[in-house]
């Protein structure tokens, strides 16, 4: 299910097939130099459409959360995906001692994950992706709000 909502798009997902498939429709459209942020509390969903936007970019490797790597990349789809996952910094001044910001608005397609912790390296343009669990609808029902240019 999609809407729209004073700029902002809803979408609602039932499964981890279906939040993983509206990933891949995102991978399809993505176009360089563009930067996703992915927010959501854990186990809200933020790898499983990761894993769909990889699909969609034509990465062909399994993809993983890089919470203890924080930032994978892979080169082999249609554009080269920097997959980030900010969770374990303390601020946006340790992504930049590891070179993690020059990944931003590159030739590539960056998705972030756990956002808010970098936020003031992130491009104005970034498209903010916000998911939800919504247990009181079923346990593996999502909301997804989609903005670009703001946080959701």
């Amino acid at each position: 299910m999609q809407q729209e909502s004073g700029g902002r798009i809803l979408y609602e997902t039932a499964s981890p097939g279906e939040t993983r498939a509206l990933g891949q429709r995102f991978g399809l459209a993505a176009r360089p130099g563009q930067v996703f942020a992915l927010s959501g509390n854990l186990g809200a969903g933020k790898t499983v459409f990761a894993q769909g936007f990889a699909e969609g970019l034509g990465i062909g490797v399994p993809v993983t959360s890089p919470t203890f790597t924080l930032l994978q990349l892979y080169p082999g789809g249609r554009l080269p995906f920097c997959h980030m996952d900010a969770y374990r910094l303390e601020d946006e001044g340790e992504l930049e001692a590891v070179g993690g910001h020059e990944y931003l608005g590159g030739e590539g397609v960056c998705l972030v994950e756990w956002p808010e912790m970098v936020e003031a390296l992130l491009p104005e343009d970034t498209v903010w992706i916000r998911l939800e669990r919504l247990p009181e609808k079923g346990p593996d029902i999502r909301r997804i709000s989609v903005e670009e240019g703001k946080a959701v």
